[in-house]
């Protein structure tokens, strides 16, 4: 079964004299639980191609259909409603809100759902833990490390238990142990619970943990290979 399929997307970029594309008739499926990295030098459209396939972005031109939905025919409320339900995301510049603490910024998806609290508190404890920051959760965003912010983002992403991940280099400011550590807790979650993942990445860490790898190259695929 197939968790996104995207026919022919592109987005141009029209920033005068010279359109950009920054993604260019990309046909891409990517099956349940996956666990995949997009590769390709900066400016190849890693970035522009997963806001696509989360609803974040409007594509030019092309269809992406998630779970059975084209999000091209979704109202804006849908769209939110359907971000919130079944993707996470960990973005490169983290996106946490600054007044809330580390475990309120991990729970704060599970609260717009409005899963019950034991619930929440249970989860959100958890995945601190496993992320090696138990003893932060009331700290807030300017009170950690760039890496400690980039895994609260990242057990934020998870809390909420989505069908699937589009996480935008994920380890970019990690150092080895925490990376090693993250990507763990990503490979154990895609095994047990079923999640998929998606990643964006530079990190040959990533790169050597993922099943497939796919390269763009100006908004191109020009290779997608299954690693065993």
């Amino acid at each position: 079964m197939y968790v996104i399929e995207t026919k022919d997307l592109s987005k141009v970029y029209d920033n005068g004299a010279v359109p950009v594309h920054a993604v260019n008739g990309v046909d891409l499926n990517i099956e349940d639980d996956e666990f995949t990295a997009i590769v390709g030098p900066s400016g190849s459209g890693k970035t522009t191609l997963l806001n696509m396939v989360g609803g974040l972005d409007s594509p030019t031109a092309g269809t992406i259909v998630v779970n059975g939905k084209d999000l091209s025919r979704m109202r804006e409320n849908e769209l939110i409603n359907f971000r919130l339900n079944h993707i996470g995301f960990v973005f490169q510049s983290y996106n946490l809100i600054p007044v809330l603490t580390a475990k309120e910024n991990t729970e704060f998806i599970m609260l717009l759902q409005k899963r019950p609290k034991k619930e929440r508190d249970a989860r959100v404890l958890s995945l601190l833990k496993e992320v090696g920051l138990s003893d932060k959760i009331n700290k807030k965003p300017s009170e950690l490390s760039g890496g400690q912010q980039q895994r609260v983002a990242v057990a934020r992403a998870l809390a909420a238990k989505p069908d699937f991940v589009l996480a935008d280099e994920p380890t970019a400011n990690l150092d080895s142990k925490s990376a090693t550590n993250l990507l763990n807790i990503m490979a154990r979650l895609n095994k047990e619970e079923g999640t998929t993942f998606i990643f964006s990445t530079h990190d040959q860490r990533v790169i050597d943990r993922a099943r497939r790898v796919i390269t763009l190259e100006d908004g191109k695929i020009v290779k997608d290979i299954t690693q065993n």
